[in-house]
């Protein structure tokens, strides 16, 4: 009698219980690892921690290009994620994707999502909006690339830390001094096409590609086999020869060195700073980007933006994209984008995320942080500084970083890995220029 006593309370309470509403679901698929994915985690927890309509779940999808592939071969299948993670080279190909993607300035429209475009930074947003300023996507990651220093080599090598870097010919004469005082590894880079090729042409204002780098149209050719640039990589293979230049490898793997003090230059992401911060038990120093100076004479122009923006996928339910506009707003806020900036090194990417890290002391504390946004904001860019808007453009990156490579070992100069190159790549944007008509 006691049992069932027991057991017909338990009963009448759980049915007279309000049953709770589950949390709407919206699945985002990315790329990141390591710190830089649990910084990410992080916000989805914070996210998920301050309302009770929806639950983001994160899912890594691998690198960059398998995340983008993932997200295809997802959609084909009808099994795609809400969101998903897309480098800056997919940006061409996420466009050409009709039918595919909910254009942020249509989810935040269809969801009566409070939306203001113009608080994003002009640099940062005009790489994922079109030519009359719509929002296709949030640039979550937006980053650019800087020089890290290892101080403590520099003295090692009887330079001053604190010596000017500021063109490639300063860092040459460090770079004969590293050699000279025995350092196994003076310079190394991460992307390399990126940095020394896409990110090179536009800090000297001269054209990756024709059509304002692919933004004015897809009938666009690769231009990126010019005089600065040849004479750019052919200073690096020299280097390269005289063990000056130490190739790492096509994407990040020369950070780990860095980060180990082997090496004491540094060509990386302004997000190498979370990793660099982390784990370097040197003292480091952030500088701008280095130019040439013999072919620039009034300064350098302005670097283009990297990293990854946040694309909606279509073919899923108004809920669900109300949950997705809810996070995208959140990410897009003062503190947590300040956070993620300091964090991560990646740029704000609202004016009133700068203003706020500003605010906070954050550049005066940590030397070095404010460079990569000076290097994105410091001068309006131009259809050769804006950006890059290419088909096929990861392969083509894969062409690139192939043709470097047999620079680097000697097996063509400059001009010949470069002119071949900009002809294998510019037969892939004619496949993909008709793939769009």
């Amino acid at each position: 009698m006691k049992r069932f006593s027991v057991t017909a309370a338990a009963l009448a309470l759980v049915m007279g219980a309000t049953p709770a509403m589950a949390a709407t679901q919206v699945q985002w698929w990315h790329a990141f690892t390591g710190r830089l994915g649990e910084l990410l985690a992080e916000q989805i927890e914070t996210f998920n921690e301050s309302q009770d309509d929806y639950e983001i779940v994160g899912s890594h999808k691998g690198n960059y290009s398998e995340t983008l592939n993932a997200g295809i071969a997802a959609f084909r299948a009808g099994e795609q994620p809400h969101m998903l993670m897309v480098f800056e080279v997919g940006t061409a190909t996420m466009m050409a994707a009709k039918g595919a993607i909910v254009p942020m300035h249509e989810l935040m429209s269809d969801t009566d999502t409070e939306f203001n475009p113009e608080a994003y930074m002009p640099a940062v947003k005009g790489y994922y909006t079109t030519t009359d300023g719509k929002m296709l996507s949030l640039p979550y990651n937006a980053s650019t690339p800087v020089l890290y220093v290892n101080k403590d080599a520099l003295k090692e090598a009887g330079l001053d830390p604190e010596m000017n870097l500021a063109t490639w010919e300063k860092v040459a004469v460090a770079l004969e001094a590293l050699k000279k005082s025995g350092h196994e590894c003076p310079l190394t880079t991460a992307w390399q096409s990126w940095v020394h090729l896409e990110n090179l042409s536009a800090w000297h204002d001269i054209p990756f590609a024709t059509k304002d780098n692919g933004f004015a149209g897809t009938d666009t050719e690769l231009a990126f086999n010019g005089p600065v640039q040849v004479a750019h990589i052919q200073a690096m293979a020299d280097w390269a020869k005289d063990g000056k230049f130490i190739y790492a490898g096509r994407r990040n793997e020369g950070g780990a060195r860095f980060r180990a003090g082997e090496c004491a230059f540094f060509t990386e992401s302004s997000a190498g700073y979370a990793g660099v911060k982390k784990e370097a038990e040197f003292d480091f120093a952030i500088r701008n980007l280095p130019y040439w100076g013999a072919a620039l004479k009034s300064g350098p122009q302005n670097t283009i933006i990297g990293g990854a923006s946040i694309w909606v996928m279509a073919g899923h339910e108004a809920e669900e994209y109300k949950g997705a506009a809810a996070f995208l707003n959140f990410l897009s806020t003062p503190k947590i984008q300040a956070k993620w900036h300091q964090d991560t090194g990646y740029l704000p990417i609202t004016t009133a995320a700068s203003g706020l890290t500003e605010a906070q002391g954050f550049y005066e504390k940590n030397p070095g942080t404010e460079i990569a946004g000076g290097q994105m904001t410091g001068k309006a860019p131009t259809g050769n500084s804006k950006g890059l808007r290419l088909g096929s453009f990861d392969q083509i990156r894969g062409i690139i970083d192939e043709e470097l490579e047999g620079i680097w070992a000697g097996d063509n100069t400059a001009q010949e890995g470069l002119d071949n190159a900009v002809r294998r790549g510019n037969q892939l944007l004619r496949r993909f220029e008709k793939s769009t008509k």
